[in-house]
């Protein structure tokens, strides 16, 4: 590795690590992005046609919720047991065999959903723990090369995701499902292989086995518990209530109770009882927070009511990632409505050939317009008397995605109205949606890491992947919705097809998110926990 600015050089184990994430995003997006046509063209062949696609929307969105679930565990894992090495090399075995029963099972349901399982798990449990192991891997003497390894980090994802994104669809179109699943499993296994390889360069940072007496649940718990004099624990029966709401949702889903919605399977109770629990117990311990002053440093209470502030924030992001998420499934659905404009001399026939491959063009545009905001977008802003805040440019990113579902619902009524309409248009709604993730996506953990002091930064993690999953909870409560007769009728009373129906349905949810997020940024008290400089 060649020296760098003051003699510094990059730790020698850091390619291994880079070598891993660029395999293993190809991997994961190469999956991600041909679920949906093939569960459609392939898998649920044996449902009526009517429904095969909104089957096939509740087993993308499902699998989406448990990449984002399981991150909880793998993080748990490897601070109170195994280290961040452990952890991510024993995941990422699951992992591979996930991929492996993929390949195995494209005619099996049972063992298709099971490799699904296993790659949501291994895929989950790495997540929060790659790009904290590149921050083990420096010093103080280095550590201002970091950046250079987190921008490779950002290019590697989405260089991957483009090319899985091009190449994938291709290959399941030419070759079957066994190929075009066993690429990214050969990919994940060879991704493996890499970060074995660099074992014995490694940093390795022991596991606190959860020895912190001041950590978030630790101070939580107590403000929960502690009794004040002349006072009740009105805090602590909300949290109980919340945890009795969890209970009773998953008996109501255990036992199917008359009032019981048909479509609420385990998943979408599950992560109902989760929302209970945190909604309530984030309630409760702001209640009586104060309690644990005295018990827990002052410092300590604070940053807990800083990550419960910001709470609030993820969780008024969530409509869009319900927005966001749908572009793997909605939109290819819709793409498979359309016309591939093979005759426009313009059009890439030679490479783009099915509508899945549409989705090439978001990680292409967030290369070139993050650069584009930085370096031109941002300073105009700011020339003409704007300051684009993370809270503001937040609240946008929200608005532009509803923008872009309007634009994918004008789609869908020109389809619904018997006319050919070109795949080439579906490129405005991407655009608008990409503007919007960067907005929202690039910023959140900029603004998260700004208001969380250092102790409180992986509490935050865990929260925005949880934030991700709540999304596409919205999604499948949505399509649970949809099989209600009465809801059915309500839709076609407004004389919209469904598709169109839900497209406009989820731009309001949007747009509603957008309000509502910005009127509680204009009241959120800002922070600033960066290091100090020479800090």
């Amino acid at each position: 590795m060649s020296s760098v600015a003051g003699g510094a050089r990059l730790p020698r184990q850091v390619p291994y690590i880079i070598g891993n994430e660029a395999c293993e995003r190809f991997s994961f997006y190469g999956m991600r992005n041909i679920l949906t046509p093939f569960l459609v063209s392939t898998l649920l062949l044996y449902a009526p046609e009517a429904e095969r696609a909104g089957i096939a929307k509740d087993v993308f969105h499902s699998f989406v919720i448990g990449v984002y679930f399981f991150p909880l565990l793998g993080g748990w894992l490897s601070d109170r047991y195994f280290g961040k090495y452990n952890t991510v090399l024993w995941f990422s075995l699951i992992y591979s065999g996930g991929h492996a029963m993929l390949a195995a099972f494209d005619d099996h349901r049972t063992g298709f959903y099971a490799g699904l399982f296993l790659i949501a798990l291994g895929s989950g449990g790495i997540k929060p723990l790659v790009v904290s192991f590149v921050g083990d891997q420096f010093t103080q003497a280095n550590k201002h090369l970091a950046k250079i390894v987190f921008d490779a980090f950002y290019w590697t994802i989405n260089f991957g995701s483009f090319f899985a994104s091009l190449l994938m669809p291709i290959f399941l179109r030419e070759y079957g499902a066994a190929v075009a699943f066993g690429i990214p499993g050969i990919l994940m296994g060879i991704a493996t292989l890499i970060f074995w390889l660099g074992r014995k360069q490694y940093v390795r940072v022991p596991p606190t086995h959860g020895k912190d007496p001041h950590s978030f649940l630790n101070v939580a718990r107590t403000a929960l518990a502690a009794q004040a004099p002349g006072q009740g624990r009105a805090g602590r029966g909300v949290a109980v209530a919340g945890g009795g709401l969890a209970v009773a949702i998953l008996l109501c889903w255990a036992l199917k109770p008359g009032f019981w919605p048909e479509g609420f399977d385990f998943v979408i109770s599950a992560c109902l009882a989760l929302g209970a629990l945190l909604l309530f117990g984030g309630i409760g311990t702001w209640m009586q927070l104060e309690r644990a002053r005295g018990l827990h440093p002052d410092k300590a209470v604070d940053d807990v009511r800083a990550v419960l502030r910001i709470l609030i924030v993820f969780a008024l992001v969530t409509p869009f990632w319900s927005l966001f998420d749908q572009k793997a499934s909605t939109w290819i659905l819709q793409g498979d409505q359309m016309r591939v404009p093979h005759e426009a001399w313009w059009w890439p026939s030679w490479l783009v050939k099915t509508p899945a491959q549409m989705q090439a063009l978001n990680p292409l545009l967030v290369m070139l317009l993050i650069p584009f905001n930085n370096l031109v977008l941002y300073p105009l802003l700011r020339r003409l008397g704007f300051e684009p805040t993370a809270l503001k440019r937040m609240g946008w990113g929200i608005a532009f995605s509803g923008i872009a579902w309007i634009a994918a619902g004008a789609i869908q009524l020109q389809i619904d109205s018997g006319a050919s309409t070109s795949l080439a248009w579906q490129a405005l709604p991407y655009v608008l949606l990409t503007f919007g993730e960067i907005l929202v996506s690039a910023t959140a953990l900029e603004f998260a890491y700004s208001q969380a002091t250092g102790a409180m930064k992986g509490v935050i993690m865990a929260f925005w992947y949880l934030s991700v999953t709540f999304g596409n909870l919205w999604v499948l409560l949505t399509n649970a919705a949809v099989r209600n007769d009465a809801v059915t009728a309500r839709i076609a009373a407004t004389g919209l097809g469904e598709n169109a129906f839900l497209m406009f349905f989820f731009a309001g949810f949007a747009f509603v998110a957008a309000l509502v997020f910005a009127l509680y940024a204009r009241r959120y008290p800002m922070q600033d926990h960066y290091r100090p400089a020479g800090g």
